[in-house]
């Protein structure tokens, strides 16, 4: 079986998840979403299917993708073990952060007084 974290990082891959999170849908219709041909949309469909996210059902000439539950939860187990304590403090920092606690991006200007005068 395929590494679904892997699978599912390509963009093509990403975007046809996407659009099967809202229901079913054929080959047709998720081609219609891309600029790459319609071939193209069905490897990319083969991979997910292979990585166990997507599942297939014929009806007479049309294929009919939906996500498969089972394998999307665990494309989410795998997803969060990246979630870790460390993460979660940098987002409680994230959200306490004001800006004025964050240094300016523009260079200071010497005051007046530092600066060099000019002979005349």
């Amino acid at each position: 079986m395929l590494d679904p974290l892997e699978v599912a990082a390509e963009p093509n891959r990403r975007r046809l998840l996407q659009l099967l999170g809202a229901g079913e849908r054929t080959v047709t219709e998720l081609a219609s979403e891309f600029t790459v041909s319609r071939s193209a949309v069905s490897q990319h469909l083969l991979l997910l299917e292979q990585a166990g996210l997507v599942v297939a059902r014929k009806e007479g000439r049309n294929r009919f993708y939906s996500l498969d539950r089972q394998g999307m939860a665990g494309l989410r187990r795998l997803f969060e073990q990246f979630w870790t304590t460390e993460l979660d403090l940098l987002v409680s920092d994230a959200h306490n952060f004001t800006p004025e606690a964050r240094p300016s991006r523009t260079p200071e200007r010497p005051s007046p007084e530092h600066q060099a005068k000019e002979p005349s």
